[in-house]
């Protein structure tokens, strides 16, 4: 951590302090959300830890506090899949003593490797439905508490896949068309695209909470270092994936846009921000927004089959907030 001069560059490795602020971070048990939980503890903001596993919750948490002595952490118990689920989550992290909350960190999500096509409970893909529509769902439940922190942050955790597919407005679902890797880029490209225009909203609305997409580029297992039990490697998979760093790297270094995103107080919002190299790998930095992440018009299909599929309003409890006192 570090009080610096604000006009310092950014160093990943010299962070910001957050103390007295309250940060959830949706699958933040394992993967890209776990090192974005490790490194915003150090900061010494609260960090609440969204799992459906209070076991691996608790092993992720012995994690941080092993690396983040005195680390401030909670679980929310989360599951993206079960809509009806989060709309008690302000209530449940009300228990936890959390009244307001500066950031959410839209990261959790699943990925199929093969066939079939599967469905939540609710009778949607499960990829879409996890990934974007949980998300889409929680951000409503999550309102009151975002407008009470004032200048709260939604950061959504986006893919380098997102970037070579095209979302199908009239096949959200994958019904017609059922490829698990295209399933999943899409499910990501909703994910950004729902970043983006929320963030459009809530400028219109003059909110004071704003939104940011960032993604990890190129991360791998094998690149990243252990924090056992959460996550382990031999040295024969680290040797064997050294060439493999010349163009990517581990997850630790894939949470860097992400953390970024949630911490530099010259983040704006509508912004997209990733890792520096190719955008695969390095320190993060602001980049362009691709075009059709930024298609208003299927930006705004998206979010009206979005609010038809979660049954939640088109605000979201946040548009047309204006600014506190």
């Amino acid at each position: 951590m570090s009080s610096a001069p604000q006009n310092r560059p950014w160093d990943v490795h010299r962070l910001p302090a957050a103390t007295g602020r309250t940060f959830l971070v949706t699958g933040g048990n394992a993967g890209i959300g776990y090192f974005v939980a490790e490194q915003l503890a150090a900061t010494g903001a609260l960090v609440v830890l969204g799992s459906r596993d209070p076991g691996k919750a608790g092993a992720a948490a012995d994690a941080i506090r092993s690396r983040v002595p005195g680390a401030r952490l909670g679980h929310l118990p989360l599951d993206l899949a079960d809509l009806a689920s989060l709309e008690s989550v302000a209530e449940r992290l009300a228990g936890l003593g959390v009244e307001r909350l500066e950031a959410v960190v839209h990261n959790a999500g699943v990925a199929l490797d093969d066939p079939p096509r599967r469905e939540t409970g609710d009778g949607h893909e499960l990829m879409f439905g996890t990934n974007h529509l949980g998300h889409f769902a929680l951000t409503r439940w999550l309102a009151p508490l975002l407008t009470a922190a004032g200048a709260a942050r939604i950061v959504t955790v986006g893919s380098f896949a997102a970037r070579s597919e095209r979302l199908d407005t009239d096949d959200l679902q994958s019904v017609r068309d059922y490829r698990p890797g295209r399933v999943y880029g899409r499910s990501k490209l909703a994910q950004m695209t729902f970043g983006f225009e929320l963030d459009r909203r809530l400028r219109a609305a003059g909110s004071t909470v704003s939104s940011v997409v960032a993604h990890p580029g190129g991360a791998l297992d094998s690149l990243t270092p252990p924090r056992p039990p959460v996550h382990t490697r031999t040295a024969g998979q680290r040797l064997r994936a050294l060439p493999a760093a010349l163009l990517v790297q581990g997850k630790e270094s894939g949470a860097w846009p992400v953390v970024r995103a949630v911490l530099d107080p010259h983040v704006e919002g509508g912004q997209l921000w990733g890792p520096r190299v190719f955008g695969l790998r390095g320190a993060p930095r602001g980049e362009p927004v691709p075009a059709h992440m930024a298609d208003a018009a299927v930006a705004a299909r998206l979010w009206a089959a979005s609010c038809g599929l979660t049954g939640v309003e088109p605000g979201l409890g946040l548009v047309g907030q204006k600014p506190t006192d």
